[in-house]
């Protein structure tokens, strides 16, 4: 479809308010495992944060890679655990972790955005001591005995401080960083974070306008599977606790709700398989998935 030259003008005009309510302000983005999908759709979304840099928005990008992890894992021969529907991560598997979040994806969205225009960084948590995570505990309940029991997931944390010093010196000065979800322990140990933790961590302590959680579902959807557009912090905890929130969309609304408490305006849950999804939902009225607010 070709659009006419008129057509473009009166799209970029009907975006200008939207450009300046996010004028010189911070949105972080994360983008997940699925929702990176194929070349073309990550060279296009590499674009689009581009965009976003150029027009005076202060993009920082948090990206996950379960199914690349998981394929190079395989592809070693590095058999993958599960527990409480978490990846139990060894001593072999946290290295090649980190050797594909921080190392190939993480270069490779980097690339993508320099070779878009873009100035884009490559960090992780450990630089600059940015994230501190502690070890994970999950427990499960055994269904023989209906006995509670601690899980042990190894190398597996969560954000407990984070420190924006080097953020602070990049956001701003036309740099675009690109964050990949693995931090240190206060005794040196490497933890694998989830990225929307991770995510919903870098946002609160920057106290970010948007934080956008790109996933592989429309957003947040009501009983009947129909996407609800707009959610408060006490309508989604009533939606957890009715059942209609449910599975992997509980953990990712919690992370929602904890950045909103840390002082981010407002987050996003959204299709990262929609062409433009970022654009549409920062520079469009129509939005693109559910947001969350205080």
């Amino acid at each position: 479809m070709t659009v006419s030259p008129i057509e473009q003008a009166r799209i970029l005009s009907e975006a200008l308010p939207h450009m300046q309510r996010y004028d010189e302000e911070t949105v972080v983005v994360k983008y997940g495992g699925h929702a990176m999908g194929d070349e073309a759709t990550a060279r296009a979304f590499a674009r689009d944060i581009v965009l976003l840099e150029q027009t005076a928005i202060n993009p920082v990008v948090v990206h996950g890679g379960g199914p690349q992890i998981a394929g190079m894992l395989k592809r070693l021969g590095i058999k993958s655990e599960f527990a409480a529907g978490l990846r139990i991560t060894d001593a072999a598997s946290i290295e090649v972790v980190e050797m594909v979040l921080a190392g190939s994806i993480n270069k490779q969205i980097v690339g993508f955005m320099n070779e878009a225009g873009g100035k884009a960084i490559g960090l992780c948590g450990k630089d600059g001591n940015m994230v501190r995570a502690r070890k994970v505990t999950r427990s499960v309940v055994d269904p023989g005995s209906n006995i509670e029991k601690v899980v042990d997931l190894g190398f597996v944390g969560e954000p407990e401080k984070v420190d924006t010093t080097v953020l602070d010196q990049i956001i701003g000065r036309e740099l675009i960083p690109v964050l990949a979800p693995i931090a240190t322990s206060d005794s040196g140990a490497t933890y694998n974070v989830n990225a929307d933790t991770f995510a919903g961590a870098i946002a609160g302590a920057l106290k970010a306008k948007r934080l956008l959680l790109l996933t592989d579902v429309p957003g947040v959807l009501d009983k009947s599977k129909t996407l609800i557009p707009q959610l408060s912090v006490d309508e989604a905890r009533r939606l957890i606790a009715d059942g209609t929130i449910s599975g992997g969309m509980i953990p990712k609304v919690e992370t929602c709700i904890y950045a909103l408490e840390q002082g981010v305006e407002g987050v996003v849950i959204l299709d990262g398989k929609v062409p433009h999804a970022v654009l549409l939902e920062l520079f469009t009225d129509h939005g693109a998935g559910t947001l969350i607010h205080k």
